[in-house]
């Protein structure tokens, strides 16, 4: 809920050329990293359609979507921890946010390309949207996994107590 709250938020350190942290995406990469494939998907389409009621326009229509994007980094990082590529560490975990923001980045691209987007600007803005975003919400994701990751624990803990 904090993540959702905190996307319309332009707070000092997190932008950069203009473009914010995606504080969904940090929140969906920690999430993921324990759950099914198809349930880290149902969850990233879910909030690609929430993030879409805050940013897009309503006469944008249903395309471009965050949904595809988020669907499918929280699906890749789903399959990543399934394979044992990684493990749960800030280093591990920044390097993953950075990967799924630049694939989201890429669906968004690809899908403003096939809705009729001039080409060259498109893939122009892709590369400064892609690494910027990708830059910023890798630096933040330990800030914002940590304390996800500690109540996650705490909540499990207290679960099996009981």
């Amino acid at each position: 809920m904090v993540c959702f709250l905190l996307l319309p938020a332009r707070l000092p350190g997190t932008t950069l050329m203009g473009y914010g942290t995606n504080w969904l995406l940090i929140w969906l990469v920690g999430w993921s990293l324990r759950r099914p494939v198809p349930i880290a998907v149902g969850v990233g389409i879910c909030l690609g359609l929430l993030q879409d009621t805050l940013v897009l326009p309503p006469e944008a229509g249903l395309l471009p979507s965050h949904s595809l994007g988020l669907g499918l980094s929280g699906g890749l990082t789903a399959m990543l921890e399934k394979q044992r590529y990684i493990q749960e560490d800030f280093i591990s975990v920044a390097l993953i946010v950075f990967a799924m923001v630049v694939v989201t980045e890429t669906v968004n691209a690809l899908q403003r390309t096939v809705l009729g987007g001039e080409v060259i600007a498109v893939w122009s803005d892709h590369q400064r949207i892609a690494l910027s975003s990708a830059v910023l919400t890798s630096l933040w994701s330990p800030a914002c996994y940590f304390p996800l990751s500690q109540l996650r624990h705490w909540f499990y803990r207290s679960v099996n107590q009981t």
